[in-house]
C-alpha cells in the first residue's frame, strides 16, 4: 500500500449458547435501539465544517462528544441475553446494519420514522443512515418485556419484524423503501 494502515482486532468468548447473532429475528418481533441515532456522523460533519445548518453550542457540544468519544453499549448488551431475539452494533447506521440483520434473519422490516430517536440537531437522514453510533440494534419476541432504560441508557422501539424482503420506512401517512445508505466497506 502507498499509505500506512493500521487495524486493531479484537478478540473474546462468549459462554455456548449465550451469543447474540445477527440472525435470529422472527415475524412479529419488535425492533429496538438504544440511546439516540445520528450524533457521530453529525460530530463529524461539525468537524469538517460541512454541517449545512445552524447548531446550538450544546447541539455541537453533544454531536462532537458523540464522535470523538464513542460509548459502546456492552453493559446493556449483556443485560439483553436471553431477550434479544438477534442483535448488533449500529456501527455503519440503521440503514445499512438493519439490512444486513434482516438478510442474515431472512426477514424483512418496518421503521416508524417518527419512532426514532435522535441525537440533538439531527436530521431524519442522519438519524437513518449516519454510523459510528455504537448503540444497538435489536429484536425481541412481542411477549418480551423490553424496558425503556437499561442501565441509564434509553430503549426505544422502532419497529417490527416482518415476513416480506425489503425494509419500509413509514412517516406519518407515508410509505418508502429505507434504502441502505449507511457505510460500505467495500464499496
Amino acid at each position: 500500500s502507498p499509505i500506512v494502515v493500521v487495524d486493531v482486532i479484537l478478540t473474546g468468548s462468549v459462554p455456548r449458547g449465550k451469543a447474540m447473532l445477527r440472525a435470529g429475528a422472527q415475524v412479529g418481533d419488535r425492533i429496538f435501539v438504544t440511546g439516540a441515532l445520528g450524533g457521530a456522523l453529525l460530530g463529524l460533519r461539525v468537524l469538517e465544517e460541512n454541517v449545512g445548518r445552524e447548531l446550538s453550542e450544546s447541539e455541537r457540544n453533544y454531536a462532537l462528544h458523540r464522535h470523538l468519544y464513542p460509548q459502546p453499549r456492552i453493559a446493556q448488551g449483556l443485560d439483553l441475553r436471553g431477550q434479544a431475539s438477534a442483535a448488533m452494533d449500529l456501527s455503519d447506521g440503521l440503514s445499512t446494519d438493519l439490512a444486513r440483520l434482516c438478510a442474515e434473519s431472512k426477514v424483512g422490516a418496518e421503521i416508524d420514522a417518527g419512532k426514532l430517536p435522535r441525537a440533538p440537531g439531527v436530521t431524519l437522514d442522519e438519524a437513518l443512515h449516519g454510523g459510528d453510533d455504537y448503540e444497538l440494534l435489536f429484536t425481541a419476541p412481542a411477549k418480551c418485556k423490553i424496558p425503556a432504560e437499561i442501565k441509564g441508557v434509553a430503549v426505544t422501539e422502532i419497529g417490527r419484524i416482518v415476513k416480506r424482503k425489503g425494509i419500509k420506512l413509514i412517516d406519518g401517512k407515508k410509505r418508502g423503501v429505507l434504502e441502505a445508505k449507511g457505510w460500505e466497506h467495500f464499496a
